[in-house]
């Protein structure tokens, strides 16, 4: 499976919701103009429907939705958004396959297991238009991602965990499932920064082999990763697999979470354990849990994406090409809406802005 090479998108900030782009999400725009010239947001336009489909039931995803519901509105959509209620690639496909049936006319998807999916998700594209958000996969015939780009997200995560225990010692990872392309990124951007590796994406694009295996203990001058704790999306396999390491590996010195329900399980085995503020916790995504813990001292920080925009666009995009206009895409295929990373001096600013764009 080859990554698309990234050409990144510049995409404007709409400064009155945002402010500073450091410390505030980012809202980046796609054009909105149709290849006829007129503004897809005319509400005399052609009325779409079209499928927001994600990889199972967070919070996270709520956060998407919003956007996805915002933009239905603006772009004159009836958007269906699915979570399936477990992460399996059979009821993901399940649930499209109900969408389909239903008559949508567009969809965006967050692939479970893009390797294995290509077959199935180029039966979709052969029906309407279809597109990757979150996670992609490059593989199949899907139009264009919309995302960020995770090995870049995960170097992040290590540089706090560098700023966080600067004199090194062991790091376990914990992640939902490695069968997904942003894991396996995620989870590779944070090995190769603890472990000094001079990398780039593009690294990965033709060099077969370049994942580290997740059972084995890697060790660099200063970093050990002692392992990577699996749990299929369940959070509370999360939580299990985190006492567990905690009671396994009493030296630990930080433990990193890398999907939005992992640092929140960190968290409730590390205050169960009586070591919070003991081991460092770094997070992934925006979860209330993960944000109070900045807030608190307990987490150094969190780096997030924007899953408003994510479902915001994606939207924005399929209706578009429903009606018609290529030229949405851009060359690259590829929109990047870059992580960023959330810490004491940001999180208040970063929490409140979060409030006032999905009511939560």
């Amino acid at each position: 499976m080859k990554k698309p090479n990234y050409l990144f998108v510049i995409l404007a900030c709409a400064g009155a919701i945002c402010g500073c782009a450091d410390d505030a999400l980012v809202n980046t725009e796609l054009p909105t103009k149709s290849s006829n010239g007129s503004d897809s947001s005319d509400p005399n336009s052609q009325r779409v429907t079209v499928a927001f489909v994600t990889n199972q039931i967070a919070d996270f995803w709520r956060i998407a939705e919003v956007g996805a519901n915002d933009a239905g509105q603006q772009f004159n959509a009836d958007v269906r958004v699915v979570m399936p209620p477990e992460a399996t690639a059979v009821v993901q496909k399940q649930k499209v396959e109900d969408l389909l049936t239903a008559g949508v006319e567009g969809v965006a998807i967050s692939p479970l297991d893009a390797d294995n999916q290509v077959d199935w998700l180029d039966s979709i594209a052969e029906r309407v238009p279809m597109i990757t958000h979150d996670s992609d996969a490059p593989g199949s015939q899907r139009l264009m991602y919309i995302g960020m780009d995770n090995y870049v997200g995960g170097r992040m995560c290590g540089e706090l965990v560098k700023e966080a225990v600067p004199d090194g010692g062991k790091v376990v990872i914990a992640i939902g499932r490695l069968e997904q392309d942003n894991s396996k990124y995620r989870r590779q951007g944070v090995i190769d920064e603890l472990l000094d590796r001079d990398r780039d994406t593009a690294y990965y694009l033709d060099q077969p082999g370049s994942w580290d295996p997740p059972n084995e203990e890697l060790v660099g001058d200063q970093y050990t990763i002692i392992t990577t704790l699996t749990d299929q999306g369940k959070p509370e396999v999360a939580l299990a697999k985190a006492e567990d390491a905690l009671n396994t590996w009493p030296d630990i010195k930080a433990m990193v979470g890398l999907f939005g329900y992992n640092p929140p399980a960190l968290y409730q085995a590390l205050k169960k354990g009586d070591q919070l503020g003991k081991i460092a916790m770094i997070g992934f995504d925006e979860d209330a849990i993960t944000l109070q813990a900045i807030k608190d001292g307990h987490c150094i920080g969190t780096v997030v994406q924007n899953p408003y925009e994510y479902g915001f666009q994606s939207v924005q995009v399929l209706a578009e090409l429903i009606r018609g206009n290529s030229d949405i895409i851009p060359d690259s295929k590829y929109v990047d809406i870059p992580p960023r990373k959330i810490t004491a001096d940001n999180v208040d600013e970063f929490w409140e802005d979060l409030r006032a764009r999905t009511g939560q």
